[in-house]
């Protein structure tokens, strides 16, 4: 009896429903009123319509494929009428997926330990020590801490590019690591490329930056060479248009010099360069090094010389040896565009 009643009066709701609807000239007021009566008794009607199992559970909704555009849950800033939100479109980082490693040359203490600095290490064509205190400013600014300084901002740089980093050493209070370990450390990591942070104590009339790559030693540079030479003319660029700080004057040419005395680069399994950013002995380049507005300028440059690098525009592959180098670092904080 009480499905009887209940189809008749839904039947009879179903029938008000539609003359409310041509009913056009009704009072606003008593239409709200019927409809919203008749929403409620429409509601039921439809709950009542379909059999159900008393006690079942409701079955969870059913995906028909693989979501590969993210969760599919909606939360704070998604659009509801079904556009990509902000992070859907955001590009993605030019670096993701790259391993960079880099060396701030020295350490803060070497200083205070000669014995283990001056151990003698082989680096192939020769022997030299474990490593070496670096050069200062005039008013005494050490070159350790200032390659420590431009590795921890390129390093913020580099991450936030989405690249991996990894530094040889971590603080500007210690010894070491030698040469020898220093390029062990970036042939572990299987880096993408590597860098050797320094500034130069050349003679105090000289100024200017230069990069150095690696030479040819057979059997055991043979791989890096000519990767190291499109990372040398890649930072070199990018170093020159960002710093304006000019091709050194006293060493190398066109800011390039091939070396085979360093151990850093011959033991190297990886594409890598040295970097001298400037003359340390020299009162203007002494200046700017000692500015850490001109080293953040410095870290952008270098970032910008490893976008060109690792991630050249528009996703292109590396170029080949030779070709010029795209600008890269556009997406970088502090980069010029040109």
């Amino acid at each position: 009896m009480r499905n009887v009643a209940l189809s008749w009066v839904c039947g009879r709701a179903w029938t008000v429903s539609g003359l409310l609807r041509v009913r056009a000239r009704a009072p606003r007021a008593a239409a709200f009123a019927a409809a919203g009566t008749l929403a409620g008794l429409l509601a039921a009607c439809s709950g009542a319509a379909a059999p159900s199992s008393a006690g079942a559970p409701t079955p969870a909704p059913v995906t028909t494929g693989p979501v590969t555009t993210g969760p599919v849950t909606t939360g704070p800033g998604d659009s509801p009428s079904g556009a990509p939100s902000a992070s859907a479109t955001a590009p993605a980082r030019p670096l993701a997926g790259k391993v960079v490693v880099i060396d701030p040359g020295h350490n803060g203490d070497n200083w205070a330990h000669p014995a283990v600095i001056n151990r003698l290490v082989n680096v192939i064509t020769e022997m030299k020590p474990c490593d070496t205190t670096g050069t200062e400013t005039n008013a005494g600014y050490t070159e350790a801490a200032f390659n420590f300084n431009v590795a921890t901002r390129l390093t913020r740089l580099l991450r936030a590019e989405g690249a991996t980093v990894i530094l040889t050493r971590t603080s500007n209070h210690g010894v070491g690591p030698c040469i020898t370990q220093r390029a062990a450390i970036g042939n572990r990591a299987h880096a993408d490329a590597a860098i050797s942070i320094h500034a130069d104590g050349g003679p105090p009339g000289g100024s200017g930056f230069d990069v150095i790559e690696p030479g040819l030693i057979p059997g055991h540079t043979d791989v890096i060479v000519t990767p190291s030479h499109r990372l040398a003319l890649a930072i070199r660029d990018a170093y020159h248009r960002i710093t304006h700080e000019p091709y050194a004057n006293y060493v190398g040419h066109d800011a390039l010099d091939v070396r085979t005395d360093l151990g850093g680069l011959n033991l190297s399994t990886v594409p890598k360069v040295f970097i001298e950013c400037g003359n340390m002995r020299n009162a203007s380049d002494a200046a700017k090094l000692s500015s850490p507005a001109f080293r953040q300028r410095i870290a952008v440059a270098l970032a910008a010389g490893f976008t060109a690098f690792l991630a050249p525009a528009g996703g292109a592959s590396t170029p080949a040896a030779g070709t010029s180098v795209p600008a890269g670092g556009a997406s970088i904080p502090g980069a010029p565009s040109g």
